[in-house]
């Protein structure tokens, strides 16, 4: 009778303590009276990234099923914003040399200054080269599988300069994470970095390996390394650098090479992002590798492009909730996009835009934690490029003329990467329409970010419903928002 009594005290102890700490998650948000700031990009306007007006919260109204809302809950929380970036190539590093001291500030600042700029706090590089190089290269002579050679010499001239430089741009503190196109010629089955082919099994090692002796390089350079992903698009036989892994052959590389090697050499806080390629079948590699305890031990998380729309199906973005669901110990990380097919004509094509924004809003209402630009910038044709994949960036330098050309692109990922913050949360929103798409983050100073974006011709008015509060806006024909409050 006692442990009975004894245990029901226990019960109702724990039952008391439970409805106390969610009635202070649950607490109601009182911003009545509050100004709420208003920044646009939009077309066919000079809006871009424009503060253009405020509102006040007034009081909560039934909203009717005639009106257009959306409608946000802080108490709801979900997953903790790392950031947003893009990546240094080869390629990038090099135009950026061309370009005049001035210009060179005015791009940092553009990028990594969160007043004067967009505020980006992550970038991707490769390990050694892409399609995105002047040419294919590695750090080692051919056949050294001892790695005796080692160097990252090359990476001297343009890429690493420009890294440091982007390091100092965002305050000393930027997330830099590493990616593999191709393990060296000679480990591979095709006897070349390019054209698919697959790493030969006896060079396992010797890989694994590679990829220690290039993060303490660039380590000892005074460029930390936050991560990895294993290979660039793992199940693409491209003309450029690329290389093929099964599922399978990505978890037996992962558990028994790599994640152990890292390990060994000090760098197991290094976290690695497994798949690194499209939406279309981020489950099913997700599934081998995470239902493997050994395999899944070292990884990080699932990386993801947006590539699966090339065949001009629609974007699948429900595969990223998906995998959130089914691990949601693991972490979701958009780690390569951009405008294929480079044509000068659509510098300013609007649609290039909105996909930047659709894509975004998606990825993060999926659970995605960190999003990352593929080239931060390209020259007038789309490159340079060895293979001649040219592509657009959303920052493009003439290096005829030195000018930097802004595309739509870059403002529609400002109106996220400047507002929401590293280590926001994200927040319940939904719109009562699909004409609107919207998120929203709480950022650690309190701040609230409420993103709202318009695909449609016509402007649309609308209602900012925030717990018991409401405010009306109105939104232009093809732009996005961002609310601040």
């Amino acid at each position: 009778m006692k442990k009975c009594i004894r245990r029901g005290a226990l019960l109702l102890i724990a039952l008391l303590t439970h409805n106390i700490h969610a009635q202070s998650e649950n607490k109601a948000i009182d911003l009545k009276g509050r100004s709420i700031q208003i920044y646009t990009t939009a077309k066919d306007s000079d809006l871009r990234l424009s503060q253009n007006g405020s509102q006040t919260f007034g009081d909560y109204k039934q909203p009717l099923e005639t009106e257009i809302s959306v409608f946000v809950n802080p108490n709801k929380e979900f997953q903790k914003f790392m950031g947003i970036g893009a990546a240094i190539s080869d390629a990038s590093a090099e135009v950026f040399a061309q370009l005049k001291k001035e210009d060179q500030e005015k791009l940092l600042e553009a990028y990594y200054d969160v007043d004067k700029g967009i505020g980006y706090s992550l970038t991707r590089t490769t390990i050694h080269s892409s399609d995105f190089s002047r040419e294919s290269y590695t750090y080692v002579e051919e056949g050294d599988e001892e790695l005796n050679t080692f160097s990252i010499e090359h990476d001297r001239k343009y890429r690493i300069p420009m890294i440091k430089r982007a390091i100092k741009a965002a305050g000393g503190k930027l997330l830099l994470y590493v990616s593999p196109w191709s393990p060296p010629a000679f480990m591979k089955t095709n006897g070349s970095m390019l054209q698919g082919g697959k790493l030969i099994p006896e060079f396992r090692q010797s890989w694994a390996n590679y990829y220690a002796k290039f993060i303490k390089a660039y380590e000892a350079e005074g460029m930390p390394i936050w991560g990895l992903t294993i290979q660039n698009e793992p199940m693409a036989t491209q003309t450029w650098e690329s290389c093929i892994y099964t599922a399978e052959e990505e978890r037996d590389f992962l558990k028994d090479y790599l994640g152990p090697t890292l390990e060994k050499q000090g760098l197991g806080d290094k976290k690695i992002v497994v798949w690194d390629h499209n939406r279309d079948l981020m489950v099913n590699r997700s599934n081998v590798i995470f239902d493997d305890p050994e395999a899944s031990k070292y990884a990080w998380g699932t990386g993801f492009h947006w590539y699966e729309t090339w065949t001009g199906a629609e974007p699948l973005f429900e595969n990223v909730g998906k995998v959130n669901n089914a691990y949601p110990d693991k972490k979701l990380m958009f780690t390569e996009g951009c405008i294929e097919k480079f044509d000068a004509a659509k510098y300013q094509f609007w649609p290039n835009a909105e996909r930047y924004g659709e894509q975004m809003i998606h990825d993060f209402n999926n659970g995605t934690v960190a999003w990352t630009d593929w080239n931060i910038l390209l020259d007038e044709n789309g490159g340079p490029n060895h293979v001649g994949n040219f592509c657009f960036a959303p920052v493009h330098a003439d290096t005829r003329t030195q000018e930097l050309i802004f595309t739509p692109s870059y403002y529609y990922i400002g109106q996220f990467s400047k507002f929401v913050r590293p280590d926001a949360r994200r927040i319940s929103t939904a719109s009562s329409r699909s004409s609107l798409l919207s998120t929203s983050f709480k950022n650690t100073d309190g701040s609230y970010a409420t993103i709202v974006m318009n695909k449609t011709e016509e402007s649309i008015q609308y209602n900012l419903f925030v717990g018991s509060d409401k405010a009306s806006f109105e939104i232009p024909a093809h732009s996005i928002q961002t609310l601040i409050y």
